[in-house]
């Protein structure tokens, strides 16, 4: 019998399949389908144990299909556009797309050396343009259907670059990374996507998806944040409107100032003459701000007054008309109208610029009011000082106000009701050049001119010098920006904005179903068939924007008549972290790496300061990885797989233990013996089970269906992949123990061991099916059937017990009554030992467990 070597083997079988085309997807549209796919990654150039975890529990859960039956689709590929490759061609003088490529080839061959079953015939790279093309023929079809345009929007602005940061470029402190420079907020005409037509859709139909995790789905329900109230337009004194959303109607009563976002279009015209120069001020000091740091409510309030007035259209009463930096234009109106009696914000900006505070929600049996008030008062009431609505009840429980403030403002043309989202539209510009061109020219005559569908793609130019400084790279190339206007034919230019990484990814899934379809997006008959996609795995940072705007393009799509399916994935199982022992140094904020610490006493080598010691989410800045690469090559990666597997449930956080993986790869060690041994005794071994089994058989054959039933349960619903390795040992063990290993049933049990086996360790698995004789492959083999026969038993174990006291066992028919029960008990060696010559004055009997006498 030769050792178990899991370099050699798994090398030797990922090759043989990659020969046979053994992940293949098939054709054969006769099978269930079932659509495998973890979350495609950035290609960085190197895995970390999250990925091996993410893409181990997907391959499970594939080659458990394919073995059940199912005609599996498992793709990989990558999502490739990025800021990283920029900076590495800054930072190191390399194209961004040969350092994605090399990354590519890189992550590939590791992927591949864990034996996960990937088509890689289907493999994409959103970088690639046989992908983008149909990215930014995707982008046409939103134009087209009315959902992208071009508006005005803030970004981070570097002054001394002169360049447009990422929010990740721009550090804690509100500086550039590079130049350090204080970070301006500038205005840029950019592009946006629509998705707030979507918004009560994609609200409504996360009913549909009850194979997510509640918490995601109440994370995007709280994303789109549906609230509903009124809209009511205030007038200012030169006839201008100022729409404002409201989710309190009925406190209209009492607004007495509004407040405008300092970028309001709207502020310079109502600047009166002596309010100019602070106004002015004021907006270029907000300009500098964050959107974080505008609306952090522990801040005190900053404002200018405009020298305008509006008409509160519900009294007609002049209020004052302010601006200040916690009222963003991106969200709703960019206007609000402010209730310092109910509103604590709005209580402390009025307090601070001495604005008047009129209560109209009346605390029941509180005579207090505006002038008395030392913090707003948002809870329930009646209503006062609100003309038709005095004595109403108000608030948020039962209050009536609210209905009765809508109507009112509906009846007398001053407002309406309505639904308003918290969800933005999608802004998609990136001032960069590592992503997908959007598809447009601006002409001077003709507007904004789609490229005409067999133009695309656009494709990147490759003559670009990345500085960091200045306008985006692609702006700076006069012969790739300027071109003929498509429609007229005038000098025009291409847009040079790229798009949002998230584009690529809200898509990808689809292309898989026919990924080298050069003629169309895809076949829609194919993507019908293979979506949704049935288990969808990654992880949680990914609740919201990928899965929203992937849920958003497929809606899209399907409402452009390019396929058939409401929702993209149908079950999501987000993965949890993988943490490792971590050494942190209390007293200097320092993470000392574990090769320096002694575990039985940590302590700093450089201090002598004792450290805290903890689990940690695996990170290069705290010391703590543990590179995949070490592991395969000291353990394989079936071992690698079988500790993931088995140290925590996939939803669960993992803490990486050394000494858990040198037990899982004993295990193997054991099976291997078990299974090679038996092989090499037993060559021609049959399975075909006789008439009578013996005792010893039928123990064994209860344990071998008992595995299959158990390791089959754990393997649906929530994945239990943890016990279901539990139940793969115990089979191990069962074998061990076993008496009859020249029996069917032996042969029964190492077969199903190695079958039951293969989704989790792969490659040993098909080493041991190749030495019990079998030609085909173990993936191939069909999952194990259930006989629910053999889980019944014969006999059971009884338990003998004196005054409550256990003292000893029987083996009794499983068919037997109480009566018989009581019977096989008292004749029992061990029950006689103490009844003979007692008063037996009780027996309890509890069928199928045990008898109890108590004795006078």
């Amino acid at each position: 019998m030769s050792k178990y070597s899991p370099t050699e083997i798994e090398a030797k079988w990922q090759q043989t399949w990659a020969d046979q085309g053994l992940d293949t997807t098939p054709e054969d549209t006769t099978k269930p389908k079932f659509y495998a796919l973890s979350m495609f990654p950035y290609p960085s150039g190197n895995l970390h144990m999250g990925h091996v975890r993410n893409y181990t529990i997907t391959d499970v859960v594939a080659r458990v299909r394919r073995m059940q039956g199912y005609r599996v689709l498992h793709p990989m590929g990558w999502d490739a556009f990025g800021l990283p490759a920029e900076n590495a061609a800054i930072d190191r003088g390399i194209h961004p797309a040969k350092w994605t490529y090399q990354n590519i080839d890189q992550m590939r061959a590791q992927l591949q050396k864990l034996g996960l079953s990937y088509d890689w015939n289907r493999e994409v790279a959103t970088c690639s343009p046989d992908y983008y093309k149909w990215t930014q023929w995707s982008f046409l079809q939103f134009l087209e259907a009315g959902l992208a345009y071009q508006k005005e929007s803030a970004v981070n602005w570097d002054p001394i670059d002169q360049t447009v940061l990422a929010n990740e470029q721009v550090d804690s402190a509100g500086k550039s990374w590079r130049s350090g420079a204080k970070v301006e907020r500038k205005l840029l005409r950019q592009w946006f996507l629509k998705i707030t037509d979507y918004a009560d859709e994609l609200l409504s139909d996360l009913d549909q998806l009850p194979g997510w995790p509640e918490r995601v789905r109440l994370m995007q329900e709280n994303w789109i944040g549906k609230s509903t109230g009124a809209q009511v337009v205030f007038q200012t004194e030169s006839g201008d409107e100022l729409p404002v959303f409201t989710t309190r109607p009925d406190t209209l009563w009492g607004a007495t100032f509004m407040v405008l976002s300092p970028e309001h279009p709207l502020v310079e015209k109502l600047t009166t003459a002596d309010q100019a120069e602070a106004v002015k001020t004021y907006q270029t000091a907000a300009a500098a701000k964050s959107d974080i740091d505008r609306t952090d409510d522990t801040k005190e309030k900053t404002g200018v007054w405009t020298g305008s007035f509006a008409i509160n259209p519900v009294n007609d009463e002049q209020i004052p008309i302010w601006i200040a930096d916690y009222v963003l234009m991106g969200y709703g109106t960019g206007a609000i109208m402010a209730v310092p009696a109910h509103d604590q914000r709005d209580f402390e900006f009025a307090r601070k610029f001495s604005l008047a505070i009129k209560l109209v929600v009346q605390p029941e049996g509180d005579a207090r009011s505006g002038d008395t008030l030392t913090e707003a008062w948002p809870g329930d009431g009646v209503m006062v000082n609100s003309g038709p609505l005095d004595g109403i009840p108000a608030g948020k429980g039962d209050g009536q106000s609210v209905a009765a403030a809508i109507q009112w403002l509906e009846t007398n043309g001053k407002g309406k009701g309505e639904a308003n989202y918290r969800l933005r539209d999608w802004l998609i510009s990136r001032q960069r050049y590592w992503g997908v061109p959007i598809p447009v020219v601006h002409c001077p005559s003709c507007g904004i001119v789609p490229v005409p569908d067999d133009q695309l793609p656009v494709t990147l130019p490759e003559d670009v010098e990345f500085s960091g400084r200045g306008a985006s790279p692609l702006a700076k190339l006069d012969h790739w920006v300027n071109v003929p206007c498509p429609s007229c034919g005038e000098p025009a230019k291409r847009e040079t904005d790229t798009m949002d990484t998230f584009i690529d990814s809200s898509w990808y899934f689809l292309r898989y179903a026919d990924a080298n379809n050069e003629g169309a997006i895809f076949d829609s008959a194919k993507v019908n068939d293979w979506l949704p996609v049935d288990q969808y795995v990654g992880g949680i940072e990914h609740a919201i924007l990928h899965l929203l705007y992937s849920r958003f393009f497929t809606k899209v799509l399907r409402d452009r008549g390019l396929i058939n399916i409401d929702e993209p994935f149908k079950r999501l199982l987000t993965q949890g972290m993988v943490q490792a022992i971590t050494y942190k140094n209390p007293q200097t904020g320092k993470y000392i790496p574990p090769a320096e610490v002694n575990p039985d006493d940590p302590k700093d080598p450089s201090t002598g300061d004792p450290l805290e010691v903890f689990y940690e989410k695996m990170s290069k800045s705290k010391y703590n990885g543990v590179d995949p690469k070490d592991v395969l090559q000291k353990y394989g990666a079936d071992t690698a797989r079988m500790f993931i597997l088995f140290k925590a449930p996939p939803e669960k956080d993992l803490e990486w233990d050394d000494a858990d993986v040198e037990g899982q790869y004993r295990f193997l060690n054991r099976v291997w013996r078990l299974v090679s041994e038996f092989a090499t005794a037993h060559p021609n071994a049959a399975t075909a089970l006789p008439p009578e089994l013996s005792k010893a058989e039928k123990d064994l054959r209860r344990a071998i269906h008992t595995a299959i039933k158990e390791v089959s349960e754990d393997i649906e619903g929530d994945y239990q992949f943890n016990t279901a390795v539990s139940e793969l040992m115990k089979l191990s063990n069962a074998l061990s123990d076993a008496k009859c290993a020249d029996s069917p049933v032996y042969a029964e049990g190492i077969e199903t061991l190695v079958k039951l086996l293969a989704p989790f360790a792969p490659h040993i698995a098909e080493e041991l099916w190749r030495q019990l004789g079998h030609q085909e492959s173990v993936h191939q083999s069909g999952w194990p059937q259930l006989d629910t026969a053999a889980l019944v038993a014969d006999e059971i174990t009884l338990v003998i017990q004196i005054m409550g006291k256990t003292r000893g066992t029987i083996q009794v028919p499983a068919s037997a009554d109480k009566a018989a029960l009581e019977q096989y008990a008292r004749e029992s060696e061990a029950a006689q030992r103490y009844i003979e010559g007692k008063t037996i004055r009780k027996v309890i009997v509890v069928p199928k467990k045990l008898v109890n006498f108590v004795l006078g």
